[in-house]
């Protein structure tokens, strides 16, 4: 089953929080510091809200979460051969999570990530991502690029997403 993604940039997690929970009838999937997500069956979305990046009630970034990293590989290959620029991350430790992604920007620069979670991870206290992303790495709100030819970037697990 897939799912949009939404995360959002939060001034009070706690606040957010019971918002959200009375909002969706749902409890948050995981809660870490300065970090929450909701899996929301119905309608079918991941909610992510995370604290003290960016302006209060903004948008971090858009996704789409997928059941496997064949999924993302597809989902590489076709907005490739669409022509847009792609970022790849291959087992990025992120939002509490190992993932698999790819990163592409909407013309208004909304970034959209398409995603798996591999596993559970833990971050450093209060940080969701280890290291800040390079120029090819296109994570809550940093551009994406393609290499000099228009191929995709690829960032491997060195670079880590919010």
């Amino acid at each position: 089953m897939s799912r949009v993604q939404l995360a959002l940039n939060v001034s009070d997690l706690d606040a957010a929080i019971d918002f959200y929970s009375k909002l969706f009838g749902a409890e948050p999937a995981k809660r870490r510091q300065g970090y929450a997500n909701f899996a929301i069956a119905e309608p079918p979305l991941k909610l992510v809200l995370i604290e003290g990046a960016g302006d209060p009630g903004t948008l971090n970034h858009l996704g789409v979460e997928v059941e496997s990293t064949d999924e993302v590989t597809a989902a590489t290959g076709r907005l490739s051969g669409e022509g847009l620029a792609c970022a790849v991350e291959e087992e990025v430790s992120c939002c509490f999570a190992v993932q698999d992604k790819v990163w592409v920007d909407a013309p208004d620069g909304e970034p959209w990530e398409i995603y798996t979670v591999l596993a559970d991870a833990e971050m450093p206290a209060g940080q969701l991502r280890d290291v800040t992303p390079g120029e090819d790495a296109m994570c809550c709100g940093a551009p994406s690029t393609a290499d000099a030819t228009g191929e995709s970037a690829v960032v491997t697990s060195a670079a880590n997403c919010c």
